[in-house]
C-alpha cells in the first residue's frame, strides 16, 4: 500500500521522517537548506517532523511540491476524514 498517493479510500498514514528527508534529497535539497532559505536556523524545521507545526509543514511541503495534508494526514483530517481547522500564526509583534 502506498500511503503517499493521497487517495482518500486508503488508510491515511503520515509519511515517515526518513521518507520526507529522502524526498527533499530527490528534489536536490535538504531539510537544513529549506530551513535556512526560510530564514530559520538549519535545525528548526526538524521540529515539524516530530510534532505539529503548520508553518514548518508548509515550508517542507512546498519544497516537495505537494500539500502538507498529503504528508501528515493525521494532522489535517479527523478519524472520519473531515478536514481539521488549522492556522498558520503570523510573526510575533512586540508591544
Amino acid at each position: 500500500m502506498d500511503s503517499h498517493t493521497g487517495d482518500k479510500t486508503m488508510e491515511n498514514n503520515d509519511w515517515h521522517p526518513a521518507d520526507i528527508i529522502a524526498g527533499l534529497r530527490k528534489k536536490g535539497t535538504s531539510l537544513a537548506a529549506v530551513s535556512r532559505s526560510a530564514g530559520l536556523s538549519s535545525s528548526t524545521l526538524a521540529n515539524a517532523l516530530l510534532r505539529p507545526w503548520p508553518k514548518g509543514e508548509k515550508l517542507i511541503a512546498d519544497a516537495l511540491s505537494i500539500s502538507p495534508e498529503i504528508i501528515w494526514p493525521s494532522r489535517y483530517f479527523d478519524s472520519e476524514g473531515k478536514l481539521l481547522a488549522r492556522q498558520i500564526r503570523s510573526g510575533r509583534t512586540n508591544k
